[in-house]
């Protein structure tokens, strides 16, 4: 375990393992130290000095950068051959020992890598114990894209395809996007979080995490819009042979129209067309059940054709259970309660009458 390179050397690192995630990259590391984190990086090498497995480690401390407490957060890593069980045991004890650190709370890591006996008998070998405060999601779909347009829609279920066409009769013109657009798919997400419950951050952080990308050719914005009006919005992401939809928004106004299809079907043809091979569509229930809240979510993801995958999940190692006790169990009382507070806020932004 070697610190490893920045930039686009570290990029070039991971192309040579297994199917890496976009928040392992370089530019995500560089974005979250924008907003309080550190980015560590790390290799291990075989004999012959190849690179083996890496994994970029993200660090924050409180109540400053040289505060006394701290967290360290593996975020859809480490990358590397899951099925090769020795090399797993071996990072998996290197990164634990992140959680010895002065000051440190706990090591979270959550692998990008299907749920399986093998990958939970390495993680709890090493230490790792489930984390009842995950980051990611632990189950996501993913899409095949090395297919035409033709065989694409063959594989969605009818009804989507007959969204996708119902949508351009209604109207409904989807085109990229630019910076230009950012404040007004700010506005729509603001409204997506109060329709669907969940908390958001500020402005800037989006516009941070949007247009650096944006920038870098790593990411590409669609608006959809209906007389002139743009009515809904998604930010998609490539990295590898991988794309992803990490935001999608949309107002109340032209529901009817179908505008998240068409969005939908522009960024899976723009991944395809950027030599994507899959097409993640971020999040879904670890168990497919009608009863669960992202149930609508997940039937509306496997419209279009994409599979359910469970993950191996969040893990965490600490070695001082006390604070690790207050940071998993009190510290999260405390956050849905100012999550609570903020939600209310931006309600009354969307709505100042209610």
């Amino acid at each position: 375990m070697v610190p490893g390179p920045a930039g686009e050397a570290w990029d070039r690192l991971l192309s040579a393992l297994p199917d890496p995630h976009l928040l392992q990259s370089a530019g995500w590391g560089t974005f979250k130290s924008k907003v309080g984190w550190k980015a560590d990086r790390w290799v291990w090498h075989d004999e012959s000095g190849s690179p083996r497995a890496a994994a970029q480690v993200l660090a924050r401390s409180w109540p400053s950068s040289r505060g006394f407490l701290s967290v360290v957060y593996c975020p859809r890593g480490p990358v590397l051959d899951w099925d090769d069980g020795g090399l797993a045991r071996v990072v998996l004890r290197d990164l634990s020992s992140l959680a010895a650190r002065r000051g440190t709370v706990l090591a979270k890591i959550e692998p990008d890598v299907p749920a399986s006996d093998a990958v939970t008998a390495a993680l709890k070998d090493a230490g790792w114990r489930p984390s009842n405060q995950p980051v990611q999601f632990s189950s996501t779909m993913l899409l095949d894209l090395r297919r035409s347009d033709d065989e694409l829609m063959a594989s969605m279920k009818p009804k989507w395809r007959y969204n996708i066409r119902l949508a351009e009769r209604r109207g409904v013109t989807v085109h990229p996007a630019s910076r230009a657009d950012f404040d007004r798919l700010y506005d729509l997400y603001v409204e997506t979080s109060v329709r669907d419950g969940f908390v958001i951050r500020p402005r800037a952080y989006y516009l941070r995490a949007w247009g650096d990308f944006v920038d870098a050719g790593l990411a590409q914005p669609f608006a959809a819009e209906v007389d002139g009006r743009t009515v809904a919005g998604l930010v998609a992401y490539r990295f590898g042979r991988r794309a992803w939809y990490l935001y999608g928004m949309s107002g109340s106004a032209h529901r009817e129209a179908m505008p998240n299809h068409a969005l939908q079907w522009a960024a899976i043809r723009w991944a395809r067309d950027a030599g994507c091979h899959t097409y993640d569509l971020w999040g879904a229930p670890d168990v497919l059940d009608p009863a669960d809240p992202l149930w609508g979510l997940f039937r509306f993801k496997e419209g279009f054709g994409a599979r359910h995958v469970r993950l191996a999940g969040s893990w965490d190692v600490t070695v001082r259970p006390r604070l690790y006790w207050a940071y998993s169990v009190a510290l999260p009382r405390l956050l849905a309660w100012t999550r609570g507070r903020q939600q209310d806020r931006m309600r009354h932004l969307v709505d100042p009458g209610g």
